[in-house]
């Protein structure tokens, strides 16, 4: 079972992929990004709280707001792993271009 922590969980969703895109533009309140989304506030705050829990995003208080910003340092580990597949599908492919142009 996945962790709460896990960026792998967190970025499962669609929506919490979007948040994270809108946050690379720059910092948002929740309310800011509610409003660029669908979900209701609620729906966005709680998409939040898991993106916190994998330590993607950071909030800092200012003033009454709490204004979020991505980290992307546990998208490293992410990033490790995807690449191992890349050089699988690159290899794959490669071999599947040999067998092909030798028939």
């Amino acid at each position: 079972m996945l962790a709460k922590s896990d960026p792998f969980r967190a970025i499962a969703d669609p929506t919490r992929r979007a948040i994270l895109d809108r946050l690379r533009a720059g910092p948002a309140n929740a309310g800011a990004l509610a409003a660029d989304f669908r979900s209701s506030r609620p729906a966005v705050s709680q998409h939040l709280k898991v993106l916190r829990d994998a330590r993607l995003v950071i909030a800092q208080r200012i003033g009454r707001e709490q204004i979020y910003t991505v980290n992307p340092v546990p998208l490293q580990g992410v990033a490790g792993w995807l690449e191992g597949y890349r050089a699988f599908w690159q290899a794959s492919l490669t071999n599947l271009k040999r067998k092909l142009e030798v028939k």
